[in-house]
């Protein structure tokens, strides 16, 4: 059973489970929702009114995951999940909730993200927290560690792990088609050598794998779910088109 601790600045005593609510020694108290999430953002950690994805942008991931354009990384994740396993950036849900480890833990900063998660899958624990400051969970908690397309706080994620972390980064021609038609030019984006670099001296690359597959897909969600900066100018002009998607997997221990 992993230990939440309780995320007040000096605090860090474990949170207890009371009614509808999770509570420290020290008084400190959090609300769980009736969808069952738990808001542990602290207000220092906010950087906007209403901080992380809007939830316009996770229900179109979820639209785009849920009509099958992820399962080809879905399987391969399924092959190295272990155990405990913590997913930092888990968006809606949609990865996490679908592998279902024996214990579950998704942290996100959007509030309309985690809700959404908490109300599909309800055997899971999500909470919302600025992982980039911490991960509120007692040292080696986790046997598995994922990140997925999202931030990568090295030093909390080698404080909370005791196995191994799996990074899903976009590969360098995932939807090269649909940046094409929104930016004017389909450049390859790599992204591996940066990530090795972010997370040197926590972590060592143990192996990488590299993950294709070309989809017709509803380029609105697409655009909405990822490429966000350019969506509201192009969304409207694009419908169905066949695209790449692809992914590199880098396994870290």
């Amino acid at each position: 059973m992993v230990t939440l601790l309780c995320p007040v600045r000096g605090c860090g005593a474990p949170l207890e489970r009371r009614e509808q609510s999770r509570v420290c020694p020290r008084g400190h108290s959090f609300d769980i929702a009736r969808s069952g999430y738990c808001n542990l953002l602290q207000p220092q950690d906010r950087k906007s009114k209403i901080p992380g994805d809007p939830k316009e942008a996770a229900l179109a991931r979820r639209r785009f995951l849920e009509a099958g354009h992820g399962d080809f990384l879905l399987a391969a994740l399924r092959e190295e999940v272990r155990g405990t396993t913590l997913d930092v950036g888990c968006g809606e849900g949609f990865f996490l909730g679908s592998l279902g480890p024996e214990e579950a833990h998704g942290v996100d900063l959007s509030v309309p993200a985690v809700e959404l998660a908490a109300r599909r899958w309800p055997g899971v624990s999500w909470w919302v927290v600025n992982a980039d400051r911490i991960l509120p969970f007692a040292d080696g908690s986790f046997d598995t560690a994922l990140s997925i397309a999202g931030r990568r706080p090295a030093a909390e994620l080698r404080r909370v792990l005791k196995g191994r972390l799996l990074v899903a980064v976009p590969g360098e021609d995932d939807l090269i088609e649909l940046r094409e038609a929104v930016l004017g030019e389909g450049r390859l984006l790599g992204r591996v050598e940066k990530t090795v670099a972010e997370l040197a001296g926590f972590f060592e690359l143990e192996s990488r794998r590299t993950l294709r597959s070309v989809e017709t897909v509803n380029a609105r969600d697409a655009l909405a779910a990822t490429y966000r900066g350019a969506r509201q100018s192009q969304r409207k002009e694009l419908g169905e088109m066949q695209v790449t998607l692809s992914f590199d997997l880098l396994r870290f221990t």
